[in-house]
């Protein structure tokens, strides 16, 4: 196995970046016969198991104390092993270059490949200290990489550069040490006297939990207000009336060209509603099957792309990361887990499919999973307003807390029973910048052609699929076997069933359904609840068959059958 040594002197941020590079789990160990503790980590380069030891800190090679003496036995055993594959990353502090290069200088001299980590960038910014880095790996010759280790900027890079760390040629005189030492700091910093900037002063702000959890509140209402607005502008002025006003009488003569009925017509058209093509409930191939994923989907999924890639490249999403990385590990997730959750808000379908941004199968799994169960789409929202909109926060509360309280509890336990772990966010944190409208126009275009070609396939096999299985009964069958629990565990009655079960094809239609019901205020957030949580919409579910396989799927419906048992089981004795 591959070993990467963290060494540097104490106080540089070295626990930190050892932090960074293997997350949670680790073993914290006292060297043999002695107190003089050292810390082992595992990380993941390319599919490859590194062993990460983080030394005890130490400003020289020369030991002067225990604690130094140990990190030089450990670097000694690293490289003393045959066919080692050892790299040094030494941290420095780069506010502080001079004492820094007295452990880096003896490094250089020992051979061994290394890779230098300039830590507490962002302060040498602030204090006016300019390094040249470029310079800097000339003289040393080897990667020289600018972190930040409480942001995580600069990690990504400094992980791939450990691929790139070699031995450098540099030498020097014992006794011409200092000399060396000052002659390199006189050559590639320079210091200066400099107010910080305004988007500084943001940027700093917004990776601080103090200023950036109401920054953080203030961007999600925005970017969430900008992509309903957005979409469901395209939606009522573009998507519906081209299909209503064009595609409709298109598909009714085909309709007629079928004989408006048989198996053929249910499939490619689907039912008539009163004698006409309803795109939400008629469910053919080339009704319903072209109406959701691209007038009921599309838009929503290009609003909320279009946000994304505004956020990302205003240079704002990577510090929202970060500022949910803590709180997003309890769940099993780095702190990018937190965009299938924001895309699910809009459409389950980016959400599953957002989910790719994760390192792991096991990430994508508990990412994809715990969304599709406890994040409702926008128009499920938007129906569960409608339905309890007049009873206000006593009817909003008591849904969106119980799904957040599940989204939480669902994700720890899937968290500790999954195998496997977390990997730490690697991700380069650029300054605030004005978006260039055409790079992110392109990046939008890049995306809306993704989720076509990956997407509407499924959705459309998802629609074929419930078309057959209506065609021979299964879902009416399926009904009747469900009823006793509906009616006994959830207490609803017998007629919210033919909901539950639409609810597999539309949910917001299902949503719907329940209004004249006339259920009871404990019966409504009961259904609403279990509507969002026992299974994802036909689409959603084709997606993440497609992404984890029949195998993978089967276990998150477990997953989902049971939690929503559990959860609307429990509400129906509370409530």
């Amino acid at each position: 196995m591959k070993k990467i040594i963290l060494m540097g002197n104490p106080n540089v941020g070295k626990s930190v970046v050892f932090s960074r590079l293997t997350g949670a789990k680790v073993i914290i160990s006292n060297y043999p016969g002695t107190t003089v503790e050292f810390t082992e980590g595992i990380m993941h380069i390319d599919h490859e198991n590194v062993k990460v030891i983080d030394v005890p800190g130490t400003y020289t090679l020369e030991a002067t104390s225990k604690a130094e003496e140990i990190a030089v036995k450990m670097l000694d055993e690293a490289f003393a092993e045959k066919n080692n594959d050892a790299v040094v990353i030494n941290i420095m502090d780069a506010t502080n270059l001079e004492r820094s290069l007295n452990l880096t200088l003896q490094l250089l001299k020992r051979k061994i490949p290394l890779v230098l980590a300039l830590n507490f960038w962002d302060e040498t910014k602030h204090t006016g200290i300019d390094i040249n880095v470029e310079k800097l790996e000339k003289i040393i010759k080897v990667p020289c990489v600018p972190t930040v280790a409480v942001t995580g900027e600069g990690i990504k890079k400094l992980v791939d550069e450990t691929k790139e760390a070699k031995v450098s040629d540099f030498d020097y005189e014992e006794k011409e040490k200092w000399h060396k030492i000052g002659d390199i700091v006189e050559e590639v910093q320079k210091v200066f006297h400099r107010h910080h900037t305004f988007l500084e002063r943001v940027a700093d702000i917004s990776i601080s939990p103090f200023g950036g959890i109401p920054i953080a509140l203030v961007m999600a209402y925005v970017a969430f207000w900008a992509i309903r607005f957005i979409g469901e502008w395209l939606i009522g002025n573009i998507a519906e009336p081209i299909f209503k006003n064009l595609w409709a009488p298109l598909m009714m003569k085909v309709s007629g060209v079928l004989g408006s009925g048989g198996i053929l017509h249910d499939i490619l058209i689907g039912k008539l509603i009163e004698g006409e093509i309803d795109f939400v409930e008629s469910m053919g191939l080339l009704t319903t099957g072209l109406f959701v994923p691209f007038a009921m989907v599309l838009p929503y999924v290009f609003s909320f792309y279009l946000v994304l890639s505004f956020l990302e490249d205003l240079g704002y999403l990577p510090r929202f990361a970060v500022l949910v990385d803590r709180a997003m590990h309890g769940i099993g997730l780095h702190g990018y887990g937190i965009i299938p959750m924001f895309l699910g808000i809009g459409c389950n379908v980016p959400g599953v499919l957002s989910a790719r941004i994760m390192e792991t199968k096991r990430e994508r799994f508990l990412a994809a999973t715990i969304m599709a169960i406890s994040i409702p789409c926008m128009a499920q929202i938007a129906m569960i307003a409608g339905l309890l909109g007049k009873e206000g926060a006593k009817g909003f509360f008591p849904v969106f807390g119980t799904l957040f309280i599940v989204w939480l509890v669902l994700g720890v336990f899937l968290n500790k029973t999954l195998k496997g772990h977390a990997p730490e966010l690697f991700i380069d944190i650029p300054p605030y910048r004005i978006p260039f409208w055409g790079a992110l126009l392109k990046k939008v275009w890049m995306r809306i052609v993704w989720f076509l070609r990956e997407a509407v396939p499924w959705v459309l096999f998802g629609v074929f699929l419930v078309n057959v299985l209506y065609t021979l009964g299964i879902i009416e069958f399926i009904g009747k076997i469900v009823q006793p629990i509906v009616s006994g565990i959830m207490g609803l009655p017998t007629d919210a069933v033919a909901a539950l079960v639409i609810g597999f094809l539309r949910k917001d239609v299902a949503v719907g359904m329940l209004s004249p019901l006339h259920l009871t205020l404990k019966q409504l957030i009961i259904a609403s609840v279990a509507l969002t949580m026992y299974f994802p919409c036909a689409a959603t579910f084709a997606v993440m068959i497609k992404e984890f396989g029949i195998k993978g799927m089967l276990k998150a419906t477990l997953i989902m059958i049971c939690s929503t048992l559990l959860t609307t089981g429990l509400l129906n004795l509370i409530l």
